[in-house]
């Protein structure tokens, strides 16, 4: 299989807003399949254009020295139920806030577990 061939494959993109130590900002993409292969740009969408000429490089390197490319892993199915256990003191006030807001509980860690992933991808920070 030819490099370019692999380019078709449904690789996982991360995507990741960044700001360097003089204040320049920028978006850093990465595969995360594929060790190593990361590219940027100015925008999400040049971070992405750019990685995917950095796969083709990783890639052809790869297949030059003989090595296995990995291939994409696929997504889990997910029922949208987890259980999580939490300190007593933490699931009160988890409660309190629910009730103050007028909310369930299950919709209130809901908005909150998704306001934190959004923080999350937008600093930068990764689990």
């Amino acid at each position: 299989m030819r490099a370019e061939d692999y380019l078709d494959h449904p690789y996982h993109i991360s995507l990741i807003f960044d700001r360097d130590d003089e204040g320049a900002t920028g978006w850093v993409a990465e595969v995360e399949e594929l060790p190593g292969c990361i590219s940027q740009g100015a925008t999400p969408g040049e971070a992405v254009e750019n990685v995917h000429d950095a796969m083709l490089g990783w890639i052809s390197v790869a297949l030059e020295d003989g090595k296995t490319i990995p291939e994409p892993y696929e997504e889990p199915e997910h029922s949208g139920r987890f259980l999580v256990r939490l300190p007593r003191s933490l699931h009160s006030e988890l409660a309190r806030q629910a009730r103050h807001e007028g909310v369930s509980l299950n919709q209130f860690v809901a908005i909150a577990l998704g306001a934190a992933v959004q923080w999350r991808a937008g600093s930068g920070v990764h689990a």
